[in-house]
Parts: C-alpha cells; sequence; structure tokens
C-alpha cells in the first residue's frame, strides 16, 4: 500500500514566523509611538492647559465677604454692630435630594418655613458649589446636636458668620434701618463681584443709603479640597476691605428721652442743630424692633406690624404729610412784616370770625367771641386766627409761596437717608397743573392758618424752625457727622451744607418774632406757658398748633371727646432755646393729639431739656461758636474705651 507521507518544510515555516514578527514589531512601534505622540500632546504642548485642569479639581476660589461697618451715635455709643453667630448652610452639589435633607434636619433643630422659602429662592439664583444659608444664629445647642450628625448630612456646613445687631433697635429702626436678605430685584442692581459670599444688605435708613460704604470691598482666598469639598488648607489669600464705620449726629439718650415722652402716641419728632443743620433726635411713633428684620421677619408678625392701623413701619419724620395748622404763623408774620404789608404796630380788631368783602362765609377763630385788639405779638401769643386770616389775603397766596419756599416748605430737604416726601405750598400754578381749576380767595385765608392744601413733614417743620432761629440760614439737615475708614486713624468729617441764606430788611422783624414765641411759652396768656418753670435757666421761643383732621360744617360744632380717636386733631409744637443762642431747634406731631400746647409741647420740653443740661449757664448765655466740638466726644477714643386753647 502507497502511503503518502506529509513532509515539514521549516524554511517556510520559518520565513512566515519572521513575517509575523516584523509586522508585531512594527504595530508596537507604532503603538509606542502614538503614546509617545500623546504623552508630547499632554505633557509638552498643552501642559499649561491641563496643569490648570488639574489644579482645578483640586483648588477652588472662595469668597470672603468684608466686615460691614459700624454705626455710632454723636457719642461714640454703638447703634448697629456685628456680632458673631453660627449659621447652617447647605452645599446643593453635594447632596442628592435637598428636600429629603432639609426635612431631615427639620427634625434636629426647629426651622420656619419662611427659612426654607428663602433657601430654596437662593438655590435657584447662587452656583451649586456655593454654601446657601438656611438658618442663621444657631444657639450652641444646636451647632452641637448639627455637629455629631454630620457624616449623614452630606452637603451641610456650619459657618461661623458675623450677624448685625441693634442694640437700640427700637428707638432707632426708622433712622438706621436695617439690613435683610439680598431679594431678586436688588441682585440686579447690586454688584455681583462685590457681594459674592454675603447675604445681607441695607434695607432702610442710613443702613440703605450709606450701603457702597457700610459694605466694604470683598476678598478672596484659593483654598485645596479634597474629593469631599472640605477644605485641606489656604493656598493663597486676598483680604477682604472692611466697611466704612459711621457716627451720626444723633444723641441716642435724646432719642430715648423723646421715645418715653411719647408715652405710646402716635407720630413724629425732629430735633435740629440751627447752627449747621445737625440731627440730633429723629423718631416716629410708634416703633418696631429692626432685629426682628435682620434674618428674615415671620410672615404672623410681619402682617400683623404692616396691617396694624397704627402703622409702626411708617416713618412719619419723612413720609409724614400734616397740615401745619398755627406753627406757620410766625413765618407769615415775618412776611408781612418783611413785605411791607402791615407795620411792627399793625393791630386789628378780632370779633371771633373773619369775613370776605361780598361774601356771607365766615371763616372761624377757635376762640368764639373773639381775641379783640390784636397786634403781631398777641396774634402769635393767643394764636388769633382772624389775624393770619386777614394777613394772608392781604399777602395773597403768590407771595405766601414764594416767601415760604424759601423756609424750605414744599420742598424735600436733602437729608442724607431715602424717601423724603416734599410736603406741599400751594401756589396758583401748582393747583391749575394738578386740579385744572382756578385758585380761590378763601384757599388764600384758610392757608393763612396753616390749613387747606398746605401740607408740611415733620422735618420739613423742624428745619424751618432751625432757619427761623439762627436767623436765615438754611442748612441741609445731616444725619452722618463723619465716616472713617480703618486704615486712617481720624475720621473725616461731612461738612454742613448751607442752602441758602435769607436777606431780610430789617433785622428788627426776626427779634419782634422771636420775642412773640418767647411770650408763647413765658407770657401769662400763652399757648405753651405750661413749659414755663420758675428754675429754668434758658428761655424757650415757640408757637404751638392744632390741624383739624376733618372739615366742621359752617354752623356746626362738635365735643371732642365724643369723637372717635382717629378724628381728633393733630397736635404740633415747633421751638427753639436759648432764645439769644439757639441749639437746638424742634418740631413735634402727635396725631390726633387735640392740642399743641398741652399735648405735643411738654414732649418737645423734655427734650430741649435734656439736651441743653449738658451745657453750663456760661456757654447757654454765650454764642454757640463751634458747637460741634462741643457736642461730639472724640469718637475714636468713646466707642473703645397749652389748656385746652386753638394753638
Amino acid at each position: 500500500m502507497a502511503a503518502r507521507q506529509l513532509i515539514k518544510d521549516h524554511f517556510i515555516e520559518l520565513r512566515i514566523f519572521q513575517h509575523r514578527s516584523i509586522v508585531a514589531i512594527v504595530f508596537t512601534i507604532v503603538l509606542f509611538a502614538i503614546l509617545a505622540a500623546r504623552l508630547f500632546y499632554l505633557q509638552i504642548t498643552n501642559h499649561d492647559h491641563f496643569t490648570t485642569l488639574s489644579q482645578n479639581n483640586r483648588v477652588s476660589v472662595q469668597a470672603i465677604p468684608p466686615t460691614r461697618g459700624l454705626i455710632y451715635d454723636r457719642n461714640g455709643i454703638i447703634l448697629a454692630e456685628n456680632l458673631p453667630s453660627y449659621t447652617l448652610q447647605i452645599i446643593p452639589e453635594q447632596t442628592r435630594d435637598i428636600d429629603n435633607l432639609i426635612e431631615e434636619l427639620a427634625t434636629l433643630i426647629a426651622i420656619r418655613d419662611v427659612d426654607i422659602k428663602k433657601f430654596k429662592k437662593e438655590v435657584k439664583r447662587k452656583r451649586r458649589f456655593e454654601g446657601i444659608p438656611l438658618r442663621f444664629r444657631l444657639t450652641d445647642e444646636e451647632v452641637a446636636i448639627i455637629s455629631v450628625n454630620l457624616h449623614r448630612l452630606p452637603g451641610v456646613e456650619i459657618q461661623a458668620q458675623l450677624t448685625r445687631y441693634y442694640p437700640y433697635g427700637r428707638e432707632t429702626a426708622h433712622v438706621v434701618g436695617y439690613v435683610g436678605r439680598i431679594n431678586e430685584k436688588e441682585l440686579k442692581t447690586l454688584p455681583v463681584t462685590n457681594y459674592s459670599g454675603t447675604n445681607h444688605t441695607g434695607k432702610l435708613g442710613i443702613e440703605k443709603s450709606y450701603e457702597a460704604l457700610l459694605h466694604g470691598q470683598v476678598g478672596y482666598q484659593k483654598v485645596e479640597t479634597n474629593v469631599r469639598g472640605r477644605v485641606l488648607r489656604v493656598l493663597e489669600r486676598s483680604n477682604p476691605t472692611p466697611g466704612d464705620d459711621l457716627y451720626l449726629n444723633l444723641d441716642i439718650n435724646l432719642q430715648k428721652v423723646a421715645a418715653e415722652a411719647f408715652e405710646g402716641k402716635r407720630g413724629a419728632l425732629v430735633a435740629i442743630d440751627p447752627q449747621n443743620g445737625h440731627i440730633l433726635a429723629m423718631l416716629s411713633m410708634p416703633d418696631y424692633d429692626a432685629n426682628l428684620f435682620v434674618n428674615g421677619i415671620d410672615s404672623k408678625t410681619y402682617k400683623a406690624l404692616n396691617t396694624s392701623w397704627e402703622r409702626p413701619l411708617y416713618n412719619r419724620t419723612l413720609l409724614g404729610s400734616y397740615p401745619p395748622g398755627s406753627t406757620t404763623k410766625p413765618f407769615f408774620a415775618l412776611a408781612g412784616l418783611e413785605l411791607n404789608v402791615i407795620a411792627p404796630d399793625h393791630e386789628i380788631f378780632c370779633p371771633g370770625f373773619y369775613q370776605l368783602k361780598g361774601k356771607s362765609h365766615k371763616y372761624r377763630d377757635w376762640k368764639k367771641w373773639g381775641h379783640g385788639k390784636t397786634d403781631i405779638t398777641k396774634s402769635i401769643v393767643e394764636s388769633c386766627d382772624v389775624f393770619y386770616y386777614d394777613l394772608a389775603f392781604q399777602l395773597g397766596i403768590d407771595r405766601m409761596y414764594e416767601f415760604m419756599s424759601s423756609f424750605g416748605f414744599g420742598q424735600r430737604s436733602g437729608i442724607d437717608i431715602l424717601g423724603e416726601r416734599s410736603g406741599l405750598m400751594p401756589s396758583r400754578e401748582w393747583k391749575k397743573r394738578v386740579h385744572k381749576q382756578v385758585w380761590f380767595p378763601g384757599e388764600t385765608v384758610i392757608a393763612g392758618i396753616g390749613q387747606g392744601y398746605v401740607l408740611v413733614t415733620p422735618l420739613q417743620l423742624a428745619l424751618a424752625t432751625a432757619t427761623l432761629a439762627n436767623g436765615g440760614k438754611l442748612y441741609q439737615p445731616q444725619l452722618v457727622h463723619s465716616i472713617k475708614r480703618k486704615s486712617d486713624p481720624i475720621p473725616r468729617l461731612v461738612t454742613p451744607q448751607l442752602v441758602r441764606e435769607i436777606k431780610v430788611n430789617r433785622p428788627s422783624n426776626w427779634k419782634q418774632v422771636y420775642h412773640a414765641m418767647t411770650e408763647v411759652i413765658h407770657g401769662r396768656r400763652g399757648t405753651a406757658r405750661r413749659l414755663n418753670k420758675p428754675d429754668m435757666r434758658y428761655k424757650i421761643a415757640g408757637k404751638t398748633g392744632t390741624a383739624q383732621v376733618f372739615t366742621v360744617a359752617q354752623d356746626a360744632s362738635y365735643k371732642e371727646e365724643e369723637l372717635e380717636e382717629r378724628l381728633k386733631d393733630h397736635a404740633l409744637f415747633m421751638a427753639f432755646a436759648p432764645v439769644d443762642n439757639p441749639r437746638i431747634a424742634i418740631a413735634v406731631v402727635v396725631e390726633n393729639g387735640g392740642h399743641g400746647g398741652s399735648v405735643a409741647a411738654p414732649i418737645a420740653g423734655k427734650v430741649i431739656e435734656a439736651y441743653l443740661s449738658q451745657f453750663s449757664d456760661e456757654e447757654l448765655k454765650a454764642p454757640p461758636v463751634n458747637t460741634d466740638k462741643k457736642s461730639h466726644k472724640d469718637p475714636t477714643q468713646s466707642h473703645e474705651s397749652g389748656d385746652k386753647q386753638h394753638g
């Protein structure tokens, strides 16, 4: 049998092996070449780029919010400070389910609905890797509870922060104002970069008007973090610039005296230094605690404040518009003398009413039987309406408007906080423009006793009184006295601004009006004579006022005791002291208080007495030269170390 054998060809097998080896080697070389090229690309060509990416994976930039500037009164007493507190915040990026996390936290500590609502708003507007506050001002017990549970609360952090606090939160609520959490509207106007890491901004008063100075400049730091975002070390730091400190002209002790003097009444008080326009006291009553708003007020409390008929949130000093009543009479008397409408010895007979020629309507005096013969002094001392009905008619509304405007009536004063109203001093042009009607003579008559269209704010009345007291110098009212940067050893003074100086033809006209106003307090028949005390070291010049809230028919009468409280007359009083060397001018409005002499004047008297008690007898008699130095202590050292009458 013939068998066929296969004979192996070793030569052919060797060649096949060699070819395969060459292919494998070439393929390997190509792979190493590609790998080398890639490594060259990563390590050499794009080294900087990928180094940066690598750094960003372990290095993050954090904003360091600046410390907010402090606010002091004129004597260095702190009115707004920063207290250390603990804040609970959540980093959304580090948690899977925020709602469940909040529910878990709510089982450990108290969390209000308002806190959750504001937190969720912040989540929508902030980046996910940023910490968002959920609760402020944790107690030590709450900090301990959260700390021991952090291992099961991903994304939760406790941060030590400074929280705004107002030691006199009620007395200064309308002046100093308060800070609150930044809302969506404010985000559109605030500089994003400078407010990184900042949760609060000024909402009212000084806090809002001086926000740019108080806030400071944000700082930054580069930190190295682990995979969980925990900071391991600080690599680089740029310190923030703290906000400037503000020293006010406000005297908190005087503010407290004013608040106590109101004794639950509604109204406003403004006291000014006539020599420079410095605001010494500025109070709106009723008040509220500004601290309630710092970290979010609960809806129940806010609703109670916002819907209260007493309107505690309403700043009456700037926004309240009241008929000035008889407090305008000294100004109109001066206008009559200056414009030669009446002579210094001018007098009329007051029968208890006034009539325009050819008209049957009677404009009544507060005193039914009249004042009889009445001159300028008597018209102010006893507040005779008929005298000013007649004077107003002779002056005419155009001259009244021009003269009163020079004292600031009907104009914004330019005070250094926002929200001021202008009041109203009417004119023919105003009525034609606003009401599309002509001006009537009867409207001029009632404007002469501060009624009708005439409206003033308490600030305007105080400023006009100060201008009258100093002989015609109208200063822009100022709350801030000086500004201190942390890097400067001495505060920078805010210079008083003289708006205008009212020139008079005869200086004796001032003296005649001053004399009459002095008799209002120190005369036997003065409407505010109850302020006069035997041991008084100084004399006060003032004028009472009563402003009707509703119109009484021609021949009608009413019993005040039977009226609903909100229908009673407003009580007003304006004054300055000492008469010869005025250091304080004041205006008081008590809503529905009744009579200026018995209600508003005593409040002003207590404030005047409290302020002037710091001066010696010699100082009270001397001209108030350089009163700024006397009335302001060194701030950098201080904080470290009437009968029932119409008028």
